[in-house]
């Protein structure tokens, strides 16, 4: 098992920068109508255990989340992949679409701050499954191969769980 995915707290701040420098994930409510993740950019709060979406009032997602719902966002980089749970409502914040409006968000919404539709999704996080793997293409063939002539499941990585709060 990789050292990092022992230490709980490396693990998180790295969750943490991931989002931060990576942003996109898919999102999607958990339970009720079916419906598929979708592609979103996360605004992350590390502090506060948040992560915000920009969105519009009038999407299927929005109508899903209701007054609020248990929601998944899974976000996966090369080496790192996490799925983060949590409850997520819709909130109608200018401060943090100041905050966070830049020119990528702005593509999406070319009426911009002021289009009446225009909202956010809030998620508070409650827990996140990780997984580490520190291992490049030598040591991911090296254990492939041990573990196909011992029998035994390649050492990669490992999962930690870390629970916000």
């Amino acid at each position: 098992m990789s050292a990092i995915a022992n230490d709980t707290a490396a693990v998180e701040r790295r969750l943490w920068n991931e989002i931060e420098n990576h942003q996109i994930g898919m999102l999607g409510v958990v339970g009720g109508a079916p419906h598929h993740l979708q592609p979103m950019t996360a605004f992350a709060e590390p502090d506060a255990s948040r992560l915000w979406f920009f969105t519009r009032d009038d999407t299927d997602l929005v109508r899903e989340i209701g007054d609020g719902h248990s929601a998944m966002f899974v976000f996966q980089q090369r080496d790192f992949r996490a799925c983060v749970a949590g409850r997520l409502t819709v909130r109608h914040d200018r401060a943090r679409m100041d905050k966070y409006w830049n020119a990528v968000v702005a593509a999406w919404y070319p009426d911009g701050k002021d289009d009446p539709h225009l909202t956010l999704l809030c998620m508070e996080c409650a827990d996140a499954q990780v997984w580490v793997s520190e291992a490049g293409p030598m040591r991911f063939a090296w254990e492939i191969a041990k573990a196909n002539a011992t029998g035994h499941q390649p050492d990669l990585g490992g999962r930690t769980e870390v629970r916000f709060h």
